[in-house]
């Protein structure tokens, strides 16, 4: 038997929205930040609503390097408290969503005599931090043995390589898991609902919010003891209605990911290039059957809502992994190019040095009460969200209540998933999935030859992961747009039929979905 839609159907929440006089907490912001102090909060027992003016992860949170870890660079910059922090909680992430993240090896190659020593006397300091939540030992891998397992890789001058364990992840799907799970615990999330001012009382405290339903024009005015500003790189957007001429808080910096074909990388093991021309480092990671390459680290003078490549950065890219691999990736083995911003600490010095920024996350209470929480990594998520409700708590706002994140299981956690189906991101979800395949047949049909998604994923998004637009399904529910930009192009006519009629929309309404989607997707292609 399917899972009932109602607690996910739009106007459900919405009826939740309208017929709660106040909130106890309000988040503004979907992407990792936002449902994790969203999820803290709930955990705690209080009301909580959360407001996405887009889709959940739309930005930063889907365009990660798909990483969950500790930090290796950050270790070699002495940062050791907030290694240690990553790395626990890399551990509990493995734990309550082993669905979407899993053990990952990485290799880095040796070239020099003395990488070989260094390398594995910092990864095992890396294994100490992590305590009993290590995923496994390093160990120095032969010549021939880091040969054997990266068959790929440039063999001229090759010493050896290091192996160590870190976290690999599907960033998207397990924000849209995180919005299941707080809404199956009694929150209320709602993508597509903007805020565009706050509600202040007669000494100018924050009181709530003035939103728009996206899709309808609708306005609220809602009430909250706590709104929490958790809008990644627009944090200061939100901060100028609070406080106009507030200063800048965030500096973004742009991170852009190449997405090629698994034959560059055949095998399970991940690559990590640990110094690259510019300081950072560069990783070739396997996910959903093809390979990521990146990432850069560009300053930028402000936030976009949909940052695009720059020629420079492909180039980079391109150029670094070519030198470590015997095929070089060139510009038309690209199926997918797409950049997000980092949302760091707006430097006091004037450095133009994002990469060397602190990764750590901050909170900032305005005089008005506004709580803004910024910086951070998808990996510290949960801690992020327990350390801004505990400051709520802190400043007398909401009653003392313990957080129950660490060991809440999310949405789809499954212990042992089935990674020989590429449905295993669905976790314990997936029978219900293959029960709606066996009910309708005709769903099985694939969305393109080129990619394994069916037309039964489109259905299930609309159903059970609030997903309302053409955009949503292609780019953060079954990820094509990431894989193969080109495919998911020519899938996007197929699904926007199936959401329509599973949301209730004309053809007027899937022409002008199709052609949103190609002007996003223009983003993604490898095309000059």
């Amino acid at each position: 038997m399917l899972p009932p839609t109602l607690p996910f159907r739009r106007d459900t929440l919405l009826q939740r929205l309208r017929h709660q006089p106040s909130w106890d907490l309000l988040v503004i912001g979907g992407g990792a930040t936002g449902l994790g102090v969203a999820l803290d909060g709930i955990s705690r027992g209080y009301t909580t609503l959360l407001l996405e003016r887009a889709d959940y992860a739309k930005g930063t949170s889907s365009r990660s390097t798909k990483l969950v870890h500790g930090g290796v660079r950050y270790l070699a910059q002495g940062d050791i408290a907030l290694v240690r922090e990553a790395l626990y909680e890399r551990g509990l992430l493995l734990k309550n969503a082993p669905h979407v993240v899993r053990n990952q090896n990485f290799i880095i190659p040796n070239y020099e005599w003395w990488s070989g020593p260094f390398y594995t006397l910092g990864l095992t300091l890396y294994d100490l931090l992590a305590g009993k939540r290590s995923l496994g030992p390093s160990r120095h891998l032969s010549r021939a043995e880091a040969l054997r397992r990266l068959t790929t890789l440039q063999p001229d001058g090759l010493r050896g390589g290091v192996l160590y364990h870190d976290g690999q992840f599907d960033d998207a799907r397990l924000a849209v898991n995180l919005a299941q799970t707080a809404v199956e615990r009694g929150g209320t999330v709602l993508n597509y609902c903007e805020v565009h001012g706050l509600l202040k009382d007669t000494h100018g405290r924050v009181t709530g919010v003035a939103a728009t339903d996206q899709e309808t024009g609708a306005t609220y005015e809602l009430a909250a003891k706590v709104v929490v500003n958790a809008t990644g790189v627009f944090v200061d957007a939100i901060r100028q209605l609070d406080e106009p001429g507030a200063p800048q808080l965030v500096r973004a910096s742009q991170g852009v990911h190449i997405v090629v074909d698994k034959s560059f990388l055949p095998g399970d093991d991940a690559l990590l290039i640990p110094q690259t021309d510019d300081g950072r480092v560069l990783f070739a990671v396997p996910w959903h059957n093809r390979v990521v390459l990146g990432t850069t680290d560009t300053p930028l003078p402000g936030p976009s809502p949909e940052p695009q490549a720059r020629e420079d950065e492909i180039e980079f890219i391109l150029r670094t992994a070519g030198r470590y691999l015997t095929r070089a990736p060139r510009r038309q083995d690209a199926l997918s190019i797409f950049a997000g911003l980092r949302p760091l600490a707006a430097p006091t010095d004037g450095s133009a040095q994002t990469k060397e920024i602190s990764r750590s996350h901050k909170l900032l209470v305005s005089e008005t009460g506004l709580i803004t929480i910024t910086g951070g990594k998808w990996t510290t998520y949960r801690r992020m969200g327990e350390d801004t409700v505990a400051q709520a708590i802190a400043l007398g706002k909401l009653p003392a209540a313990p957080s129950q994140t660490a060991h809440m299981p999310i949405h789809g956690a499954q212990p042992t998933p089935d990674h020989s189906s590429y449905l295993y991101v669905y976790g314990s979800d997936q029978p219900h999935l293959h029960q709606l395949l066996t009910e309708h047949p005709e769903l099985s049909q694939r969305l393109d030859p080129a990619l394994e998604f069916r037309y039964a994923e489109v259905v299930w998004a609309a159903r059970y992961e609030m997903a309302r637009t053409v955009e949503d399904v292609l780019a953060r529910r079954v990820r094509a747009l990431f894989l193969d930009a080109a495919a998911a192009l020519r899938a996007a006519p197929a699904v926007a039929a199936l959401l329509a009629q599973e949301l209730g929309h004309d053809q007027q309404w899937q022409e002008q979905q199709v052609a949103a989607f190609r002007a996003v997707a223009q983003h993604y292609l490898p095309s000059r």
